[in-house]
């Protein structure tokens, strides 16, 4: 893999180049099933090798950060970005009845998340530190985003944000639009482009980085789950597809391949170049940890980009409204 194809974004805040592409660490928890860790390893480093220099994990992803911080010791080349999230006390419920930020987030509690992955990591400094949820309901001032930014100024951290619930994106508009965040995560793919409506392009005016997750809707967009898809045990999506009849995700998928090859060269190419059309979107964050995997990612943002009929088309001819994390914890 060779960095020549993988663009960069500068990260607003930090006023520096960030990859477009980046490492998302969920499936280094065993969200997707068991893994070989030395593979996985092996993995980071191409990709980083590559030019993907951007990495968000976070403490509630298993060993994702011990795992990292062991790719890191054995780097040799440039540090990448590193992006974590502070997690909140009880099941991450992200579409339950919102808690009290003080059942969430008690006092000190952000600071003790960021000291576990400071030495978890093995790093002195971390370049984004999130917040694994946030409510409106919990303002735009507290505490706790005193506790950030008295990190932020103790050089614990370079930047901070938070990370939305999921298909949630109108709840980080308040925080955005308050001017003490400098980033938002949220859930971003063909079938959910709704933060095109209000928070990308509000994110770019105000200067708030935007990370979209969930770019290839837990692989579902990649075309390879059939109706006879087994998942392993321990694999979330082994109920994931399945809140709703799994042939109408099937068809939805199938409905894209018109496109493959004359807009790109697979349908997880399709997904990619849609969600990194938008110069709002700062990074977007795919799982790479299986070394095969990577290297498609890789190659997909060598081909030409979408044009701008081709991405409006799918953004209004294929959107889906609908939840497959209703009752999802986490």
């Amino acid at each position: 893999m060779t960095n020549s194809r993988i663009p960069t974004a500068r990260f607003p805040f930090l006023n520096e180049p960030v990859s477009r592409l980046g490492f998302g660490a969920f499936g280094l928890g065993g969200a997707f099933g068991t893994f070989d860790r030395s593979e996985a390893i092996e993995a980071m480093h191409a990709v980083w090798g590559a030019g993907v220099d951007f990495i968000d994990t976070a403490r509630h992803y298993g060993d994702s950060e011990a795992i990292i911080g062991e790719a890191l010791r054995s780097w040799r080349g440039k540090t990448p970005f590193i992006a974590t999230k502070a997690e909140p006390i009880g099941p991450l419920l992200q579409w339950a009845m919102p808690q009290p930020i003080e059942v969430c987030f008690p006092r000190g509690h952000i600071t003790r998340e960021t000291e576990i992955s400071l030495r978890t990591l093995g790093v002195d400094t971390l370049d984004l530190l999130q917040m694994h949820l946030y409510w409106p309901n919990w303002g735009v001032e507290g505490y706790w985003l005193d506790e950030l930014e008295a990190l932020l100024a103790a050089g614990k951290v370079r930047s901070i944000g938070v990370s939305l619930p999921d298909q949630r994106h109108d709840a980080g508009l308040p925080l955005v639009l308050s001017g003490r965040i400098h980033s938002v995560q949220t859930v971003f793919n063909i079938f959910d482009p709704l933060p095109l409506d209000c928070l990308i392009p509000i994110c770019a005016r105000r200067g708030v980085a935007v990370l979209a997750r969930c770019v290839l809707d837990e692989g579902g967009l990649t075309g390879t789950l059939r109706e006879d898809t087994q998942f392993a045990a321990g694999d979330f999506r082994a109920r994931y597809f399945d809140r709703g009849p799994r042939q109408a995700y099937i068809e939805r998928v199938e409905a894209l391949r018109s496109y493959v090859p004359l807009h790109a060269g697979s349908l997880a190419s399709l997904a990619l170049k849609f969600v990194l059309h938008d110069p709002g979107i700062t990074s977007a964050l795919v799982s790479m940890h299986i070394r095969e995997f990577a290297q498609q990612n890789v190659r997909a943002l060598g081909e030409p980009p979408l044009t701008a009929e081709m991405f409006e088309h799918l953004r209004r001819h294929h959107r889906w409204v609908r939840n497959f994390y209703a009752d999802k914890v986490l």
